[in-house]
């Protein structure tokens, strides 16, 4: 078990949960001799900041879609990327249940980074370096786009004089419902999808070729699910 780790950027959104769960579990957080060092900062900061560390304890870094090569010219490395949005708002709950990619060259790196992640509260599994950026994509289409559609939705919603908070609890129900398609476009009603986008250009014109694109992709996903039904 890692027993001693310095946390570079701990006072950023991640570094501060992973910080507060390790000193949880009595991990001792320590720039003196630490068995680990585990950069939390932004990815564009990884390759410098690792290159100015000395050669001799572990390495490794939170980024979701930095690979390891960033880490030379260390070779004790891994990564270990909680699948989590973070906010400064919270605590080390964040950490709890949520998955965690972990990306090793060794089996030794492997299973320490494994059981760094379960000390987190994490819920770990391996990821290959040369698939790291597919898997970015969606993750950041899960979370970052997620925010963009909660947006351009409470637009519309404003724009019809509704509260766009009144979006919230039908998006945290989808999530309960296990994603379980709905709607105009699920019961094949392309009346109601064609009176959308004439509302949609008349007030919000700029959103019509999002809805056209999201539309096309949600017509795709009801002919695959109604021909597994």
């Amino acid at each position: 078990m890692i027993e001693s780790v310095n946390v570079i950027g701990a006072r950023g959104r991640v570094g501060s949960a992973v910080s507060s769960r390790l000193a949880e579990r009595g991990v001792l957080l320590t720039a003196d001799d630490p068995a680990l060092v585990l950069l939390c900062v932004p990815d564009r900061a990884v390759a410098e900041v690792a290159a100015a560390i000395e050669l001799g304890p572990w390495l490794a870094h939170v980024s979701g879609g930095t690979p390891l090569t960033a880490l030379e010219p260390h070779v004790r490395r891994f990564s270990v990327h909680p699948l989590q949005t973070f906010t400064h708002d919270r605590g080390p709950e964040q950490l709890d249940d949520a998955w965690a990619a972990v990306t090793a060259d060794t089996d030794e790196a492997l299973a320490i980074a494994m059981e760094l992640a379960e000390t987190l509260g994490l819920r770990p599994f391996p990821l290959d370096d040369d698939r790291r950026s597919l898997y970015h994509a969606g993750a950041a289409i899960a979370s970052n786009y997620l925010v963009t559609l909660r947006r351009i939705a409470g637009e519309l919603l404003a724009d019809a004089a509704v509260p766009d908070e009144a979006l919230d609890p039908l998006m945290q129900r989808v999530i309960e419902n296990g994603f379980q398609l709905t709607g105009p476009i699920e019961r094949g009603d392309w009346e109601t999808v064609e009176r959308h986008r004439e509302a949609i250009a008349a007030h919000a014109p700029h959103l019509l070729p999002a809805y056209d694109e999201l539309a096309r992709l949600t017509a795709g996903d009801a002919v695959s699910l109604g021909s597994r039904s």
